[in-house]
């Protein structure tokens, strides 16, 4: 039992946790969003004001596939905070990050063996190669 609490009390899981947490709280926010403010901006041109109400019935069952829509809605609302909040910013430090570093090594012209910037002659196979 001591193992499972240890995995439990690992900071990886708790930040799981949290994160977790923050995404439901944030898909509530996303949901009032699409229903109290994206639903009715559509129906201004789309004629329809609420498509949580929209439905139809075969056999006595109701398919509201209105309230779909707006869970499609949601989603693509929450796929482009992620993507444009998280991942683009992300990616570009990524990338700066790389750029930025800066090389240590650089190959031989004539052998093309990794050596040191600053090496006047290679290591493996002697040819003098000028200061980096």
């Amino acid at each position: 039992m001591s193992g499972f609490k240890k995995f439990l009390m690992q900071g990886n899981v708790i930040d799981l946790a949290v994160a977790v947490m923050i995404g439901a709280a944030f898909q509530q926010i996303v949901d009032s969003f699409v229903k109290d403010i994206m639903t009715p901006l559509i129906g201004v041109f789309g004629g329809i004001p609420d498509f949580s109400e929209l439905y139809f019935t075969i056999n006595g069952s109701k398919f509201m596939y209105g309230d779909f829509i707006n869970h499609v809605v949601s989603f693509i609302i929450v796929a482009l905070v992620i993507y444009f909040v998280i991942v683009r910013p992300y990616t570009r430090y990524k990338d700066y990050a790389a750029a930025k570093q800066e090389a240590t090594t650089r190959e031989c012209p004539e052998c093309l063996t990794e050596i040191p910037i600053e090496a006047k002659r290679c290591s493996a196979c002697c040819a003098q190669v000028g200061v980096g």
